[in-house]
């Protein structure tokens, strides 16, 4: 563990130091984020601006739910996209060889081999929006920890979908759009569940898991949810992790590399 962590390090560090030498680039990226929340904002308050509430979800309690969402888009744009969705392009360009011949996990160091400082302005605009909307409910400090358990294992499910999805690269090779698919359908995560239709809510429930990642960590945080959630979070969190372990090395046995 101490070996992975010093590497991380170092991975991280020159990633960012890379990074940081277009500056500009933040400026832009930044001013992406609010654009993007602007949007996200004005397309809640067309619902809210007659007074129409989501069923049992006030406009304060909806903006939580939108917070987690932009702090989800943070994390992704951070982590998972400058990572995962190079998958596809190592398989393409045979580089994956030079991973897979490395002293250390291929998964680790194709999830982590890079970090984007240019996510960080939606991860600081949620938690503003979260803070905002917090303020306003009068929630307790502590309650932001207790939202934050189920929030991690959403995480870790979108991070297992997310690299699975470009594990399948290893047989169809060019799939850059399988991964499109999936960020356009965590793009319901920006309402509350109850938004969206009988049929729908069971969709992104139980096929595509769209309510682990905002909506029950939304309602954890009110103080509102179930415990049987919260363990159904954890639940599919470890599921999905591990499958996503015995996906890759099952994925791996049908690679050719670029040598043979």
């Amino acid at each position: 563990m101490e070996r992975y962590l010093r590497v991380l390090r170092l991975f991280w560090g020159t990633a960012i130091a890379a990074e940081l030498e277009y500056r500009i680039n933040f400026v832009v990226a930044a001013l992406s984020s609010l654009g993007s929340l602007s949007g996200s904002l004005f397309g809640l308050f067309l619902f809210y601006r007659t007074n129409y509430t989501f069923d049992g979800w006030s406009w304060d309690e909806a903006l939580v739910v939108l917070g987690v969402f932009t702090m989800l888009q943070g994390f992704a744009a951070t982590f998972l996209s400058p990572n995962l969705n190079q998958i596809v392009k190592q398989v393409q360009e045979g580089t994956l060889d030079f991973v897979l011949l490395k002293p250390i996990s291929s998964q680790f160091w194709l999830s982590a081999r890079t970090i984007s400082p240019w996510g960080f302005p939606d991860l600081l605009f949620g938690a503003i929006v979260l803070g905002y909307a917090g303020s306003r409910l009068d929630i307790p400090w502590y309650a932001y920890f207790a939202g934050a358990v189920p929030l991690a294992f959403g995480l870790i499910s979108l991070y297992s979908l997310w690299f699975m999805l470009g594990a399948t690269s290893i047989w169809f090779v060019k799939i850059y759009n399988v991964t499109e698919v999936l960020r356009g359908l965590i793009e319901a995560g920006r309402f509350p569940m109850v938004a969206y239709p009988v049929a729908y809510r069971f969709f992104f429930t139980f096929i595509v898991p769209v309510a682990f990642l905002t909506s029950i960590p939304a309602e954890t945080l009110l103080g509102r949810t179930e415990l049987t959630w919260i363990i159904a979070a954890a639940g599919l969190a470890i599921a999905l992790f591990f499958v996503s372990r015995t996906f890759w090395n099952f994925a791996l046995r049908f690679y050719t590399s670029a040598s043979s």
